[in-house]
């Protein structure tokens, strides 16, 4: 029989240091700006240092990102720029 334990928790080094490697080798942060592929861009500024953080950022976030892996699956050439300055503070 096969030891079917889990690990006690999660050792997010193990995971993300192997996926991170994986995207950058296979180049999924570089754009290629001679694309004939149609292009879907959203770049949005960081929250507001003047309010609380709340689920709305969160919502707004994950919006956001769905728009963007919806794009990427229909083939688009796809940047998502977040946390950019737009008022240069």
């Amino acid at each position: 029989m096969t030891d079917n334990r889990f690990d006690k928790g999660y050792d997010p080094l193990l995971v993300e240091n192997k996926w991170y490697t994986f995207w950058e080798e296979n180049h999924f942060f570089d754009a290629d700006e001679c694309s004939d592929r149609p292009a879907y861009s959203i770049v949005i500024p960081p929250p507001n240092v003047t309010g609380v953080l709340h689920m709305g950022h969160a919502l707004n976030v994950t919006l956001q990102d769905i728009l963007c892996r919806y794009r990427r699956l229909k083939g688009d050439a796809v940047l998502w720029m977040p946390g950019t300055d737009h008022a240069g503070i």
